[in-house]
């Protein structure tokens, strides 16, 4: 069972997104669909109404970090 995860776990969050979307640039998503992704990974427990512009800045940071190391 994955671990619960919550908008303020934006490093694990950006690994998951990585590992799941592997062929995604980061940079490329549009919030809307980064909200998607996000409260569709397995895990996440977090309120899907307590998301902001900041929070999907600092996930689609960690991702895009996750997505440089893996080229």
């Amino acid at each position: 069972m994955a671990r619960e995860i919550d908008w303020t776990d934006a490093e694990e969050i950006g690994i998951l997104l990585q590992e799941k979307y592997p062929e995604i640039e980061p940079y490329s998503v549009r919030f809307t669909d980064l909200h998607k992704y996000v409260t569709g990974l397995p895990g996440f427990v977090g309120d899907p109404a307590k998301s902001n512009e900041g929070i999907l800045e600092a996930i689609q940071s960690a991702w895009n970090e996750e997505y440089e190391d893996a080229k």
